[in-house]
């Protein structure tokens, strides 16, 4: 179950499972028990339930909820955002089933609850949260009672998990059929705790024509062309990878870069290396080897060897001409390109020369910013969501982009994207990125295409780095990476 769906292409899912024969009460019915489910799991018979329900469809499964939640012995109470008598539809069938009071959606009347569901808007919500909503969900949080999101809680949006002004902050989420981008991106998954997907009787044939474009990013997306080493494979069958090292003061980045591609897999790596750093590098390093070269003219010498096909530039390499110089010369020719850190901040005054480098290049690009370099690349993208500007730069610049952070995108120019989830908060330590720049090069040495390469990348340094644990520093994530390469080739092999 990889595949999040918009709102837009759940409300897709939902009508052709109705067109299919199955009634929009009966998805409300099984959505509603499933939430009662959750409620039951966790709290004891009798406890106080107080259902906040809204005036549409997420306000239906509440009532469902509550219905069910009463006949097992919980003291259920709902507090309606609006009049009963102005429901429709499935959700006014909801209410009609439900044989207890409906008591007015007064913030007041939550002090009482025990636990509370909260269904009061569902993840379509796309606009500022006003007036007696915005006071319910404050109340909600204020209470610091549990809560038990229908969906989403209340106030993120489900395609791109903005908090539209304020939201709620569950402890669970119980979400159908799929997840959306707003329980992965930030801010929306801090809101929803832990999400739980219930199966209300969506075939899963409806993906077939709602064709979703967004992932999330575990092995099941790029597993099947993660590189194995063969049995009569040798280094050379498993890629040459080369890093271009900045200056002798800062070396440490590309040696942080050449271990990560090691590590990651490809059969040789190569660091080429300034005259003036010549000697730190030879010296602190082993199993990767050293090449002298000092400007575009030399790299793309060195780069003449169709052996060398795949290439790391940015990490500390320094910013301006030199640096743009060396990216055409790694974009001159069909090795697999990652452009990192400085390699992107170069060509902030003037990044259509980049754009127009990668556009006929046939092998994959890929494109790492953070946040402040993403902005100094693309000045001119600006949208709803993280994964949105993503998708936008991978058209604009031809390239697959990494947008990182805890809720890290990638983007292909085809337009698939993946999130992913399990980035730990020791991760964010200096080296990092470096070290995924390796990673990603490593996957591509060995033939891994562009997106799949990326995507892999990312979640094996989330994997490292939560295997580590706190206390890690840029050095561990490659020292980390063999075990957990041991559990995904077991995992790819059951």
């Amino acid at each position: 179950m990889i595949e999040l769906l918009t709102t837009d292409e759940m409300a897709k899912a939902d009508r052709l499972t109705i067109a299919g024969g199955v009634s929009g009460v009966e998805l409300m019915e099984k959505a509603g028990v499933a939430v009662a489910d959750c409620v039951a799991r966790q709290y004891p018979l009798g406890a106080n339930v107080v259902v906040v329900a809204g005036p549409g469809n997420n306000g239906g499964d509440g009532f469902v909820a509550a219905r069910v939640l009463a006949a097992r012995g919980y003291k259920v109470r709902i507090l309606l955002a609006g009049e009963r008598e102005t429901l429709r539809g499935d959700a006014a069938e909801a209410a009609r089933k439900w044989k207890g009071a409906v008591e007015p959606a007064d913030p007041a009347r939550l002090g009482e609850a025990g636990v509370i569901i909260d269904a009061l808007f569902g993840a379509g919500l796309d606009r500022p949260v006003e007036g007696l909503a915005r006071a319910l969900i404050e109340a909600m949080n204020a209470g610091g009672k549990p809560i038990v999101a229908v969906d989403l809680p209340s106030g993120i949006n489900g395609t791109t998990g903005a908090v539209m002004g304020v939201a709620a902050r569950a402890r669970e989420s119980v979400t159908f059929f799929r997840r959306k981008p707003g329980h992965l991106l930030l801010p929306g998954r801090i809101h929803c705790g832990k999400v739980r997907v219930a199966d209300i009787g969506i075939p899963e044939s409806v993906l077939a024509e709602v064709r979703p474009q967004t992932f999330a990013n575990t092995p099941t997306l790029w597993g099947k062309s993660f590189p194995a080493p063969r049995r009569d494979g040798h280094k050379y069958t498993r890629g040459h990878t080369v890093i271009v090292s900045g200056a002798m003061p800062r070396t440490g980045a590309a040696r942080l870069a050449a271990r990560g591609a090691l590590r990651a897999g490809a059969g040789l790596v190569t660091i080429a290396s300034p005259r003036d750093a010549l000697l730190v590098h030879a010296a602190t390093n082993l199993a990767v080897m050293v090449r002298p070269v000092d400007g575009s003219a030399e790299l793309s010498q060195l780069l003449s060897n169709p052996r060398f096909n795949a290439i790391v530039l940015g990490p500390a390499g320094g910013v301006g001409q030199g640096m743009r110089e060396n990216v055409l010369a790694a974009l001159d020719g069909e090795r697999a390109v990652v452009l990192d850190a400085d390699a992107l901040t170069s060509f902030e005054p003037y990044p259509m020369p980049l754009f127009a480098a990668i556009a006929p290049h046939k092998a994959p690009v890929v494109l790492t910013p953070h946040e402040g370099e993403f902005e100094r690349l693309f000045p001119n993208i600006a949208g709803a969501s993280k994964l949105e500007r993503a998708r936008v730069a991978a058209k604009v610049s031809e390239a697959v982009v990494l947008l990182k952070g805890p809720d890290t995108v990638v983007a292909a120019p085809d337009g698939r994207a993946c999130i992913a989830e399990n980035a730990p908060p020791w991760l964010a330590t200096a080296g990092s990125g470096d070290v995924l720049a390796g990673f990603i090069a490593g996957c591509l040495a060995q033939g891994m295409p562009g997106f799949e390469a990326a995507c892999a990348a990312v979640w094996l340094h989330g994997e490292a780095a939560s295997d580590f644990g706190p206390g890690l520093i840029a050095e561990d994530l490659s020292e980390t990476l063999p075990r957990v390469l041991r559990k995904l080739f077991a995992e790819l092999a059951s």
